[in-house]
């Protein structure tokens, strides 16, 4: 049981940080032709051309891909209650896949923050990884600086994006209480 837990777990949480890169990408309109951005790209395209006859963005917004994110994260949850690992009622599993999808964007803003600053330290700009951290990121970190310049040479938007996600995941805490942080 524990084994199953965790699989299904594991491959329902990576896919549906991949599906939500894909929204972020496109949010950010980041290069597409970037080797890390076309496995984004080919790893979310079969289940989202199918959804895309359906449902038309919004605002720029690819309402397919969110459908999507909230479809994986409410199946995940789904197959954890039909092993009966996720104690509570059906008509809870949906709300619980719409938090999950926020807590694991997130989380995912939380280690593309942490990998763009380590690959600062020891990349000398020329990573294609690095560009596309650097598109993600920038939206978030330019308002940032301009309000808080670099100081002797130290960027220290980094760190108040950090306290800033910090403060929103605590205050997700109080408001649903102990499932958040079983999430």
């Amino acid at each position: 049981m524990n084994t199953a837990y965790y699989l299904i777990n594991t491959v329902f949480d990576l896919y549906l940080m991949v599906v939500l890169l894909r929204i972020w990408l496109q949010l950010v309109r980041a290069d597409f032709y970037n080797p890390f951005s076309q496995f984004v790209v080919k790893a979310t395209n079969p289940p989202l051309k199918p959804l895309r006859r359906l449902i038309p963005g919004f605002f720029g917004i690819d309402m397919a891909a969110v459908v999507l994110a909230l479809i994986v994260a409410t199946v995940k949850f789904t197959l954890l209650k039909a092993m009966n690992v996720f104690i509570a009622d059906w008509s809870v599993v949906l709300l619980v896949g719409v938090i999950t999808v926020l807590k694991k964007a997130g989380v995912m803003l939380f280690w593309i923050l942490i990998i763009r600053a380590l690959l600062s330290w020891v990349s000398q700009g020329r990573s294609q990884i690095e560009y596309v951290m650097y598109q993600l990121t920038e939206p978030l970190l330019a308002p940032l600086r301009r309000i808080i310049p670099p100081m002797g040479g130290l960027d220290l938007s980094i760190l108040v994006a950090f306290i800033g996600l910090q403060a929103l995941n605590w205050l997700m805490g109080d408001l649903f209480g102990s499932l958040w942080w079983q999430l």
